[in-house]
């Protein structure tokens, strides 16, 4: 089992590079296959849920060809089984994603329910109230979904809450119903937009996305195209995080600021100097950090998804905070292993209050699931003296060649798989 182990108390100083958004890239895998024709995606993340649903793609019949770490061609012509095999759905969430396209391609498919992190209840019922608005009969048999349709047909869907997946998956279902499909209380998330613009660029008529309504004209078929994702926002805010709780001066590049606005606001707040570029943004910490109140709120709120972040950079700043989490129920189980690091941290209910400490000490910690598991690198990296961080399979789902970008900016950081090589980075590092 693969670990890092960490020397903290470095300050973060350089440049790194942000690779393509794991989440939209995702879903864009997912829709590639709605054409019959060859489509290129490019600025893949090379991280494990990609390489995961790569192979699930592969596995209904798609042809997959890997041209680099970052660039794909996928050719959805060959496809011959409309049932997604369950060993690749248990390993991630996001494999969902093939409902919507196989049942707006095919008026058909089987996807078991799904797995990834466990973070809390997060219900597919808006999707299946979606699928079956635009005329997908929905079952859920031997552990599995079940959509077919003779037709869809465009309607009027309006959430009962926002959420991200539903969209997406309503809007791959809708785009080649015949009529109009008008969305109501629509997710905003930048990736929401990049699948959109993708399906646009196949030949969708997609209107609104990036709105909290959107509207989609259904088109007969959908072609190919060549399409760059968009840079992942909860990777740059993890570097942003991590030179703050380190004291340092950081360069993010190749991102898009304007994502990123929840995230420079509250660095802003706790006294980081944050400036942005046309394509990066620079996060200082010259002094001291301070407490500060946030909740995670749907885009373009503060994401859920940068939430254990701020909670360990907050537990090393001056005075009280207190960190509401609003979409996920089981999000603070990061909290115990941090608190083995020193951290005064208490959850009550759907909330966790932070008295910051001076600084943490390392320790031996286990990454809950991948943002937490982030987290704790980030603590390590601020703490005196050595942290270990086990099950960093989960940190591998969600961040590229993480250690060597860390190692890049000063780090002292390693992933290794025995005690033995702990004790050789221990000697090493003094």
């Amino acid at each position: 089992m693969e670990q890092y182990v960490i020397k903290g108390g470095i300050p973060l100083r350089g440049e790194v590079e942000i690779g393509g958004a794991k989440n939209a890239a995702l879903a864009i895998l997912s829709a590639s296959i709605m054409t019959d024709e060859t489509v290129t995606i490019e600025n893949l993340p090379d991280v494990r849920d990609i390489n995961v649903l790569l192979e699930a793609i592969a596995g209904i019949g798609a042809v997959v060809q890997r041209i680099d770490k970052s660039t794909v061609k996928i050719n959805g012509s060959t496809i011959g089984d409309l049932s997604v095999d369950y060993e690749y759905i248990k390993k991630i969430r996001a494999s969902y994603y093939l409902l919507g396209a196989l049942l707006g391609k095919y008026k058909k498919a089987i996807v078991p329910l799904p797995g990834g992190c466990n973070i809390g209840s997060r219900p597919i019922d808006q999707h299946i109230k979606g699928f079956k608005a635009l005329g997908a009969d929905v079952d859920i048999k031997n552990g599995a979904i079940v959509a077919k349709a003779e037709n869809l047909r465009g309607n009027h869907i309006y959430l009962d809450v926002v959420s991200v997946g539903a969209t997406i998956n309503i809007i791959l279902a809708s785009a080649m119903a015949p009529g109009r499909t008008i969305l109501e209380n629509a997710a905003k998330e930048p990736h929401v937009v990049d699948v959109a613009n993708f399906l646009n660029s196949m030949g969708a008529n997609i209107k609104g996305a990036g709105t909290d309504v959107i509207r989609i004209k259904g088109v007969e078929k959908l072609h190919k195209t060549e399409y760059s994702i968009i840079p992942d926002q909860i990777e740059a805010g993890t570097f942003m995080f991590a030179a703050a709780a380190t004291g340092g001066d950081v360069l993010v590049k190749s991102v898009i600021p304007k994502h990123l606005e929840a995230t420079s606001s509250k660095l802003e707040e706790i006294g980081c100097i944050v400036e942005e570029f046309d394509d990066a943004v620079r996060v200082c910490a010259p002094g001291k950090l301070h407490h500060t109140n946030v909740k995670t709120l749907p885009y373009p709120g503060y994401p859920t998804d940068m939430q254990p972040q701020i909670a360990v950079t907050l537990a090393i700043s001056e005075g009280s905070s207190i960190v509401t989490e609003s979409i996920f129920e089981n999000r603070f189980k990061y909290a115990d292993e941090i608190r083995r690091m020193g951290a005064n941290i208490k959850v009550e209910g759907n909330s966790a209050i932070i008295n910051g400490v001076g600084k943490l000490t390392g320790a031996r910690v286990s990454a809950p699931d991948l943002r937490a598991g982030a987290a704790l690198v980030i603590a390590g990296l601020s703490a005196e003296g050595i942290t270990i961080v086990d099950d960093i399979v989960y940190i591998q789902r969600g961040y590229e060649r993480f250690e060597e970008k860390l190692k890049s900016l000063g780090a002292e950081i390693e992933k290794v798989s025995s005690e033995k090589e702990i004790q050789k980075f221990r000697l090493r590092v003094g």
